[in-house]
């Protein structure tokens, strides 16, 4: 199975860990056969169908376990909020009529932006490299990866009245070019994917340098998308499952106490049940995992970025697993 793995952007977040645990699922512990044997640091699906261990091994010849398809969508948005502060830039977040609150992006915001996420993901590549992973850095222009309509002007509530802001650089993903992505995975390679998206609007016909008798033609442009819907869309176009790594251990029942840490969700009851507890930054989450599973996505985890192991912690039963059969029985 694909596994599609989104690192958050929040301070409290180290990616060190998701990056040597992606170099695990993708090469495999680099060791000996004879290491292999003790099993240690094994992926514990690994041997599920009671496999052999020279079987098992056999699947992948540099590590201990089979190889697995992984693409590693990370987001940035403290980072261009630090940024923004260092050049005197005041970051502007609005509140939508539903009641979620998000990055208002101007034309100088949308620079530092591209800025930003383009060294995160030089940093991210370079950091799986240094793990023997063969990565490949991309954002959601590149080949059209993360295609889309532009939004120009955003419906926000401000001082209780909802008002129409426009100059925005933002965009919703309608499209994902999984060819390409199909192609980096099937050469062994692992795509290192982030906003922005390639978003599409129309040009008038005196900008349509093919003259006026014909149609005017689209112009892309980059525009801000949100990273875990980003990581949502790709997982549902891949049919993968999507770990959404964060700076908690999952979405708690209660937010203020990890004790309460709502492990699976298998029903449309517990579904709501999951919306009803999910607040600020999480609900967010659960609005990107019910995208991802509603396009094809069979599994969702929410787990702690800062484990050990944090994605085989995730796919081996860590976090909060949301299925599937919840949301088709809302």
């Amino acid at each position: 199975m694909t596994t599609v793995i989104k690192v958050g952007g929040a301070r409290a977040v180290d990616p060190a860990g998701a990056l040597s645990d992606v170099a695990t699922l993708v090469e495999g512990e680099q060791s000996e056969p004879s290491e292999q044997s003790s099993g240690e640091q094994s992926d514990p699906r690994d041997n599920e169908d009671g496999d052999s261990e020279a079987e098992s091994a056999s699947d992948n010849s540099s590590g201990h376990g089979p190889r697995e398809d992984v693409v590693l969508v990370h987001g940035g948005s403290t980072a261009v909020d630090d940024t923004l502060e260092r050049l005197g830039i005041e970051p502007e977040y609005v509140e939508t009529p539903s009641g979620v609150v998000g990055r208002f992006t101007d034309a100088e915001t949308m620079e530092v932006f591209e800025m930003v996420f383009g060294h995160l993901n030089t940093q991210l590549v370079a950091g799986l490299q240094s793990q023997g992973v063969d990565a490949v850095g991309l954002n959601g222009v590149d080949g059209k990866l993360l295609y889309g309509p532009r939004k120009s002007a955003v419906r926000v509530v401000e001082d209780g009245k909802k008002k129409i802001k426009r100059g925005d650089h933002s965009g919703t993903i309608k499209d994902v070019n999984t060819d390409l992505l199909d192609s980096l995975l099937d050469g062994g390679y692992v795509p290192v994917a982030a906003p922005p998206m390639a978003g599409s609007e129309a040009r008038s016909a005196s900008e349509n340098s093919s003259g006026d008798d014909e149609e005017p033609r689209e112009r892309i442009v980059p525009v801000n998308t949100d990273a875990d819907r980003t990581a949502a869309a790709i997982a549902a176009a891949l049919d993968a499952r999507l770990v959404l790594l964060t700076d908690v251990a999952g979405v708690y029942e209660d937010p203020d106490d990890p004790e309460t840490l709502i492990e699976t969700v298998e029903t449309g009851e517990e579904w709501q049940a999951l919306e009803a507890a999910a607040e600020g930054f999480m609900s967010r989450k659960i609005m990107a995992a019910e995208e991802a599973l509603d396009g094809g996505a069979p599994e969702v985890v929410v787990a702690d970025a800062n484990a050990d192991t944090p994605v085989t912690d995730a796919v081996s039963g860590g976090g909060t697993h949301m299925f599937q059969e919840a949301i088709e029985e809302l």
